[in-house]
């Protein structure tokens, strides 16, 4: 069905600006970047899909299902993404709120094309239908770089505008924390919408740039007709190998400082700090719940329990959970019964989304779901879709989101502040300072 040839390269860096150069061409395009990550469970350096051979677009009813079968029919690679919004095809939920951006609530494809980086060589798997195209795009690709002239954004007047203002996101805060005190929840993931009107942005200059200072392990380009997402993602949601799946959820984020004594501070207040720590152990709990619905009786561990991880702009506590499932557990079932991310919820689960429904002021459709890929093999990986920056080129719309974890001691300023810092590398990349 595919056919696969691989190239030497003498520099991966350079190949992979040439390759996303060269795949705007296509109008389905997902690039997947580790940014040489050698984190737990990582994988190959880059991988992009492109040029869809069949695709599955839908709305949220029937939603899973639909993928399932689209999955189990297409027997091959599929590239794309659940939005959060498909909760409310695992639960009785609803979604009511403003959308700005418009994206499909679920979107896949079968790509003619996959072109993975490891290391020094890039392998090309492609359908038989196109497999004597395969040493004519990669001279292309070459060819592309070259011709390309890469230059800084230069500096322009997007006016990033505010969904809700400061004062009343105090108050939903104050909200949430009165829900949290009559025992309603544990926690929940409070988010925020920043966006602009009738703007235009060069998508892949804008994506290289936010790539560029977020050195994200989980960073994504997706290109889907008139629609993008240009994501800096430190965030894995699910991963599944052969029987083995694996969840790292983040919570608990600190800054990062240039003076190294500093740094190592912040880095160990984070460790120590209890509020974070508890935030963290909440979701943890939560995803153990959610894994054991697929897993096997007994084998949900927790490998790692807020470590610390050190990314270009933050530090963040990250735990990993894993377990294992039956061979024969169908994929898009254990995503849809861990579906949407703990991390990005709160507990109880339910609750949590319909409360987080009632006081936020936007739908967040892409934002905090997910973007990845199934194999052949029945084998997957996703990322949450945070620290991204989201376009409607025909509404001229962009949009990014951040949020936070309120627990009974989320203090609603120093929440603020840290939802401000989440938001720094897109307000840069877009304001161009």
């Amino acid at each position: 069905m595919r056919k696969r040839d691989s190239f030497q390269l003498t520099d991966s860096t350079i190949f992979k600006e040439a390759l996303l150069c060269w795949s705007q061409q296509f109008e389905e395009v997902v690039w997947l970047d580790s940014n040489a990550y050698s984190g737990k469970y990582s994988s190959f350096d880059g991988v992009l899909a492109a040029d869809a051979l069949t695709v599955k677009v839908t709305d949220v009813q029937n939603a899973f299902e639909d993928l399932k079968e689209y999955q189990s029919e297409t027997k091959d690679w599929i590239f794309g993404y659940l939005s959060y919004d498909l909760k409310n095809d695992v639960e009785k939920l609803s979604s009511r709120s403003h959308d700005g951006l418009e994206f499909a609530d679920l979107y896949f494809f079968q790509p003619k094309k996959i072109i993975r980086i490891e290391g020094d060589v890039a392998y090309f798997d492609y359908l038989n239908m196109v497999d004597d195209e395969i040493q004519s795009d990669y001279k292309s690709i070459i060819d592309c770089f070259q011709n390309e002239v890469i230059e800084e954004p230069a500096k322009t007047n997007i006016r990033i505008r505010m969904r809700i203002f400061k004062d009343e996101y105090f108050r939903k805060v104050r909200q949430m924390l009165s829900h949290i005190h009559r025992g309603d929840i544990y926690e929940a993931n409070f988010c925020q919408e920043f966006y602009a009107e009738n703007t235009q942005i060069d998508v892949l200059k804008t994506y290289r740039k936010l790539n560029r200072i977020s050195q994200a392990p989980f960073a994504t380009f997706l290109k889907l007709g008139d629609k993008y997402l240009l994501s800096a993602s430190p965030e894995r949601y699910l991963r599944k190998e052969v029987t083995k799946i694996i969840s790292q959820p983040i919570k608990g984020t600190a800054k990062r400082s240039f003076d190294i004594s500093e740094d190592e501070k912040l880095k160990s207040e984070l460790s120590s700090d209890e509020k974070e720590r508890a935030e963290n152990i909440m979701i943890v709990d939560l995803v153990r719940n959610d894994l054991s619905k697929s897993a096997l009786k007994g084998s949900v561990t927790v490998e790692e329990l807020c470590k610390i991880y050190s990314f270009a702009q933050v530090h963040q506590m990250i735990s990993t959970i894993t377990a294992e499932v039956a061979t024969d557990k169908n994929p898009v079932e254990i995503i849809r019964e861990t579906f949407p991310m703990g991390s990005m919820t709160g507990a109880p689960k339910i609750s949590a989304m319909q409360i987080i429904e009632q006081l936020e002021s936007f739908k967040r459709g892409l934002y905090s779901g997910a973007v990845g890929y199934f194999t052949p093999e029945g084998d997957f990986d996703f990322n949450v879709v945070i620290r991204s920056i989201l376009y409607n080129a025909s509404k001229q719309y962009v949009s990014y989101s951040v949020g936070g974890a309120i627990t009974a001691k989320a203090i609603p300023e120093k929440e603020y502040e840290e939802c401000l810092l989440k938001a720094k590398a897109m307000r840069e990349v877009l304001e161009h300072v």
